[in-house]
């Protein structure tokens, strides 16, 4: 025995914690973001139903259950559930960010819990204690070392959403903490995903919720049947942030400091756009300009000022960035992001096809587009946007874009949240009959039970 360890490590600390909490205790606002998740992550799992990469997912989860696939007709077991619906609802990357990591909660953790509460505990105040628990230490996870993980060359929403469903789950099955102690030890070594798909826009990042859901579920599983893992998982010197972020200094206050008494929940962010988050502010930027009257052929250049932290996935390399290989690359692409939102109008779902990502109009404009680091920008703590144009003719327009629209300083309306899941539901083929009677289902499932055969194809 190792005589340098802490007498209570950090995963004791949480552990204690979260056994404790009570649904009804939760304050309105985590709620409120809880069920507003619950609604955002199915439309966008019934959204994409039909896409291949989820028949890929489908299929390769071939094993029987009685679990719910949104949008499939077929059952399956907890974790095929769990890994289906996890991609799916981060496959777009129309998903809810925490705009402090960045890591993508929903994605994650309303996946992993939905599924063990509709196999083993289907109480629904279970699930929402189980979301929110999973969605908090998510958050603060992604605090303790921020940016450190992708430099070390891993997806925080992989590496703290094992860790993150582990504790959604085993509050939602209601593990004692010795059991929650375990079950975060476990998944560490679960805990996984690399950020080699900025490449060449492959679909890996896609399926990283998906795997770090059915991870948490596995690994509180196991803990309930009394397998055993290290309580140092965080801090320990082979731990979570030694292995992937490379480092053993960090603020572990961020992780447990007033947890469930201090809710960064509720600073949630929902998308507008299908694409990466930082990109937003830009896209704003790009279609105010546009709203000038100002056309493609007038504008000579667009420099934009940049977090250092965004580069090496959003800017680099700049000519590939400025021409993406497909329409999945073209959603890690701030230059053609902002050529689709000036050229366009608007970027949705249509705007990151294969066809539109070569659209020789945008991508001319994207090959304008360049970058400075900004030494004081803000990032990851705020995403802000900035675009200045320089005319033909030598004017220069200039547009500032201070946060992200949807996060915490202008958040979405709820109607803005249940359109989106209208118009989600439709783009995957549902009628609009069909669409509000799962939205009327959702708004209320965390007063019932957990019954999700509705939600199937």
């Amino acid at each position: 025995m190792d005589s340098n360890l802490p007498d209570v490590a950090l995963s004791e600390h949480l552990a204690n914690t979260i056994a404790k909490l009570d649904p009804h205790g939760l304050p309105p606002n985590v709620r409120r973001t809880c069920e507003d998740l619950l609604v955002d992550c199915v439309g966008l799992c019934v959204t994409v139903r039909n896409a291949d990469y989820i028949k890929s997912s489908v299929a390769a989860f071939d094993d029987d259950g009685l679990c719910t696939a949104i949008g499939h007709a077929k059952p399956m077991s907890p974790a095929g559930a769990a890994f289906v619906n996890g991609t799916a609802i981060h496959g777009e990357d129309f998903d809810d960010i925490f705009e402090g990591g960045p890591v993508h909660a929903g994605a994650v953790i309303v996946p992993a819990v939905l599924a063990a509460c509709e196999r083993y505990n289907p109480g629904g105040p279970s699930a929402l204690l189980g979301i929110a628990v999973g969605v908090e230490t998510m958050c603060r996870l992604s605090l303790v070392a921020p940016t450190m993980t992708h430099k070390a060359g891993f997806h925080p929403t992989a590496v703290f959403g094992a860790m993150a469903a582990a504790a959604g789950v085993g509050v939602a099955l209601k593990l004692n903490p010795r059991q929650l102690v375990d079950a975060l030890g476990i998944v560490g070594s679960m805990a996984s995903g690399i950020i080699e798909y900025l490449a060449e826009g492959a679909w890996t990042k896609r399926m990283h919720a998906g795997w770090a859901a059915q991870s948490g579920l596995r690994a509180a599983l196991l803990a309930r049947n009394g397998f055993f893992g290290p309580r140092t998982v965080f801090e320990g010197v082979h731990g979570l942030y030694f292995g992937f972020a490379h480092t053993l200094e960090g603020n572990y206050e961020a992780l447990i400091g007033e947890f469930g008494t201090r809710w960064v929940t509720e600073t949630l962010a929902f998308k507008p756009y299908p694409c990466g988050t930082m990109t937003h502010p830009y896209i704003d930027c790009a279609r105010r300009l546009a709203a000038m009257g100002i056309k493609a052929v007038d504008i000579k250049e667009m420099v934009c000022e940049v977090g250092e932290g965004t580069v090496h996935r959003l800017w680099e390399p700049l000519a590939a960035k400025q021409k993406p290989q497909n329409g999945y690359a073209g959603k890690f692409s701030t230059p053609y992001c902002i050529a689709a939102g000036f050229a366009r109008g608007n970027v949705g779902l249509g705007d990151f096809s294969d066809d539109a990502v070569r659209d020789p109009a945008v991508v001319a404009l994207a090959g304008k587009v360049r970058y400075q680091i900004d030494p004081n920008n803000s990032y990851p703590r705020n995403f802000t946007g900035h675009i200045r144009a320089t005319l033909n003719d030598g004017r220069v327009v200039e547009e500032r874009q201070p946060h992200m629209r949807g996060g915490a300083h202008e958040p979405l309306p709820r109607q803005d949240i249940a359109d989106k899941f209208i118009l989600n539901a439709g783009h995957g083929g549902w009628s609009e009959a069909r669409s509000r009677d799962a939205l009327a289902l959702l708004r209320t499932l965390y007063d019932g039970q957990i019954d999700l055969r509705t939600l199937r194809a």
